[in-house]
């Protein structure tokens, strides 16, 4: 059986009835591209397991990896870039708030595209209540000013990139929030497609004011220093011959 080029990503917490409707949007917006689904549960204790199942018995090709302790959002993509068998690894959040059809259209502008970009989804219309909708304004304003990455909405949970790129980023807990950051340090072209930004329909958001600016400010200066200690050696190494003691180019 081929790999398919196309893996996407779905972290998923205490996400009953949102996580059903979104991989059946998945699968339809795909319908006539072969992709993978992988699911990564972070241990959910509503019904999120028991809709994916029900899902995944018309749609077998939906994996689906739980972890054994809470981990977090950061750690469940994690889970999914390394078990993700594409070239590209797109990602949605599991509350249903990014549209696949989004992701599908991504797919289709930028799959023959070489793997040395990343494209960041910007929401046309956040969804938010007034606190999560003041904590993002203030973090992308201090973050764009620190790290230089000139991304409106790095929050944003559909991301599209290249799987050795996903698979190889230096992981810390809260890494989604800088994918952008982590891609320009790695010399990656980063791309902003606009995106639909959907409400909620079951649930609610796992965040609050104060551990999402607490939080976000301790990983901003991580990541600062991550990205100020980076060196970058080119694309190409010189290997010392050692019978002729010449410098010969290869790529290692």
């Amino acid at each position: 059986m081929t790999a398919p080029k196309l893996t996407v990503v779905i972290p998923v917490h205490n996400e009953a009835g949102n996580i059903g409707p979104l991989l059946e949007e998945t699968l339809a917006a795909f319908s006539s591209q072969p992709i993978e689904v992988v699911v990564v549960d972070d241990q959910s204790l509503d019904g999120s397991i028991e809709e994916i199942l029900l899902v995944r018995t018309e749609n077998p090709g939906i994996r689906l990896l739980r972890h054994q302790q809470r981990a977090g959002k950061s750690r469940a993509l994690v889970t999914g870039f390394a078990a993700a068998r594409g070239e590209w690894i797109g990602t949605l959040d599991g509350d249903g708030q990014n549209d696949p059809k989004d992701l599908a259209r991504i797919w289709v502008a930028y799959k023959q595209r070489p793997a040395s970009l990343i494209v960041a989804g910007v929401r046309r219309r956040r969804n938010d209540g007034t606190v999560k909708w003041l904590t993002s304004r203030v973090a992308n304003f201090v973050r764009k000013r620190m790290l230089r990455d000139d991304c409106r909405d790095t929050a944003c949970g559909l991301k599209f990139m290249p799987a050795q790129f996903a698979k190889g980023a230096p992981y810390f807990d809260n890494m989604h929030r800088f994918f952008p950051a982590i891609a320009r340090r790695a010399g990656l072209e980063v791309i902003e497609e606009v995106i639909d930004d959907r409400p909620r329909q079951h649930g609610a958001s796992k965040y609050g004011f104060f551990d999402r600016a607490s939080v976000a400010l301790f990983d901003l200066f991580g990541v600062f220093w991550l990205v100020r200690r980076y060196s970058d050696p080119g694309d190409v190494a010189e290997e010392v011959s050692v019978e002729a003691g010449e410098p010969t180019r290869s790529n290692i």
